[in-house]
């Protein structure tokens, strides 16, 4: 069983941050950052909500009236500032909020990724004399390390992900377009368990169209001798997968059954650097360097990973320069590529975390080239 997050415990986290940095309050605006720090889910609307956490009281929360029954079961504490639809009324609601937690001078913490225009506008409003600072790094670190809890449900996200890929292999017959093999994946994903919100709409593409790193699905039919590459995710528990693997219809040409065992042996190696101690910057050599060692440098045209959990694409970022040393906890994916145009792609993702010994993937499905028959 996967325990509740402890909110109480992560806004304490945020406390401490604030004391030891010069920003007075952080400002959170629906998204990841929201659920991970109070559980709560909003959509992005017309309707401007924001949670503000700042020292020596609790959190105060900007929100339509519409939707009280959200906070109305808290296990913590959690001031509210309701408004109406009239929205000549919204700005005196985010002028009593600031009222309520201080912070009408100094600096606020926002994300810059993910804070709208129409919600700061109502905190610049609100707090004239606030300056209103883009602080990744402050936010991104009370994310960046993932207890058991977290770990639990990234695997469940990576377990429901590969059985829901296994189902639609089954389904997959010569005629068939990307897009036909795209809802059938999307489909399988709901029915294997995946929360309803997927970390992102699958990438299907076969023939030249996998030399494409982000591909979208078209009408172009299966035919023999294409790669099929699947790139595609499940959600669980708000926690996400991100996975690629790539099969072949039949036999394929010699150069890109070459390709795909060059991409699985970056990938071995990519992985095998991981561990406690080593920074980004050297997994990302590691699994460049086979690929560059074969000739085909300059065909892995994308970083080797990217950090995974709440959302599919966050910190850490494995890529040639971050300086980032890696420690338990830090979840993120392997996915070395090569990619040639007009002929076609391999790319092999898994999912791993760093543990206190090495490290562990989440993801086990095969990583060679697999024919499908395709009947």
């Amino acid at each position: 069983m996967i325990e509740k997050p402890n909110y109480k415990n992560r806004q304490s986290i945020v406390m401490k941050n604030l004391e030891e940095t010069d920003l007075r309050a952080l400002a959170v605006n629906p998204g990841p950052s929201m659920v991970y720090l109070t559980g709560l889910g909003f959509h992005l609307m017309e309707r401007p909500t924001v949670v503000i956490f700042s020292l020596n009281q609790p959190p105060a929360i900007v929100l339509p009236e519409l939707e009280a029954l959200k906070i109305s079961a808290l296990d913590y504490p959690l001031q509210p500032f309701f408004y109406g639809e009239d929205p000549n009324t919204w700005t005196e609601a985010f002028r009593s909020a600031i009222q309520y937690t201080g912070i009408d001078r100094g600096n606020i913490g926002i994300e810059q990724n993910r804070m709208r225009v129409l919600e700061l506008r109502y905190l610049e409003t609100a707090a004239p004399r606030a300056k209103f600072i883009a602080d990744e790094t402050f936010i991104s670190k009370l994310r960046l390390y993932k207890d058991k809890s977290e770990i639990l449900s990234m695997r469940k996200a990576v377990d429901i992900a590969q059985n829901a890929l296994n189902q639609t292999l089954k389904l997959i017959r010569l005629g068939m377009t990307e897009r036909d093999l795209a809802a059938e994946l999307t489909l399988q994903l709901l029915r294997m368990g995946s929360d309803p919100e997927i970390p992102f709409s699958p990438i299907v593409s076969s023939g030249p169209n996998s030399a494409n790193p982000h591909a979208s699905p078209s009408s172009r039919q299966l035919a023999p001798g294409d790669l099929l590459l699947f790139d595609w995710g499940a959600s669980y528990n708000g926690y996400f997968s991100d996975l690629t693997r790539t099969f072949s219809i039949g036999a394929v040409d010699e150069k890109l059954s070459n390709i795909a065992q060059i991409v699985a042996e970056a990938n071995r190696v990519g992985c095998e650097s991981v561990r406690p101690g080593v920074s980004a910057h050297e997994v990302d050599l590691a699994a460049r360097s086979v690929i560059e060692k074969s000739g085909y440098g300059a065909f892995f045209t994308h970083r080797t990973g990217h950090g995974l959990g709440m959302e599919a694409h966050e910190e850490p970022y494995i890529r040639a320069g971050n300086p980032l040393i890696l420690e338990p906890g830090m979840t993120f994916t392997i996915e070395p590529g090569i990619y040639l145009p007009g002929i076609g792609g391999v790319r092999i993702e898994d999912n791993l975390v760093v543990t206190e010994n090495g490290r562990e993937s989440l993801s086990d499905m095969p990583r060679n080239l697999l024919s499908i028959p395709g009947n």
